[in-house]
């Protein structure tokens, strides 16, 4: 099993982590959607990241379909199986990576759009939406504290924990303090906690 994709994206890394922690054997081929586009092409003509090459050669993408079929695989899930913390994980899952995705925007229309062809109200509003997915992320986990621990992390935290390291480690030279760590400490706190465990480590943003 083959896991392409860089692991400074991260819906690359939350793959590679629930690999980790589900104790699936895999291989990482660090190949960029853009500096090594052709040889990723070679490999899924869409050129999407994370892309997985299973056993059998049947390539997947897309970090939500990919992360299912490796728990079907695995016989061992991250979500939990009570409906009302189900409920609470889909939620968690679902601001985290609305985060990861203003956070993308952002990133691309700073470092690939020339700066004469970005458009302001544009930017104005993936701000908000990236401030406002992040403070209801931080309310998600003072009213639910998430476990931080390798028994008890769930796809919730690995998410929420690799969302908040990718705006921290790519955003603020970008924005300044729009999502600073002293107005999300209960995220600060978790995603440091959860940078601590094997499973992340392994899996390193850079």
């Amino acid at each position: 099993m083959q896991l392409i994709g860089m692991l400074d994206s991260p819906y690359v890394r939350r793959v590679a982590i629930t690999l980790n922690l589900l104790k699936i054997p895999f291989e990482h081929r660090s190949i960029s959607v853009f500096s090594t586009f052709d040889q990723f092409k070679q490999i899924n003509p869409l050129v999407k990241a994370p892309t997985l090459v299973c056993d059998d050669g049947t390539v997947l993408m897309d970090s939500n379909l990919v992360i299912d079929y490796l728990e079907a695989a695995a016989g061992k899930s991250l979500w939990p199986t009570a409906l009302k913390d189900r409920q609470h994980a889909l939620r968690v899952v679902g601001l985290a990576l609305a985060a990861c995705e203003k956070s993308v925007q952002i990133v691309y229309e700073h470092n690939l759009r020339p700066a004469e062809k970005q458009h302001a109200p544009w930017m104005a509003r993936v701000h908000s939406q990236l401030v406002a997915a992040y403070a209801e992320l931080e309310a998600e986990l003072v009213r639910v504290p998430l476990s931080a621990n390798a028994e008890g992390m769930s796809q919730a935290g690995v998410t929420a924990a690799v969302a908040w390291q990718f705006s921290q480690m790519l955003l603020p030279p970008l924005v300044g303090d729009l999502i600073s760590e002293a107005a999300h400490p209960a995220l600060t706190a978790f995603s440091a906690q959860a940078e601590t465990l094997a499973a992340f480590k392994a899996a390193p943003p850079v």
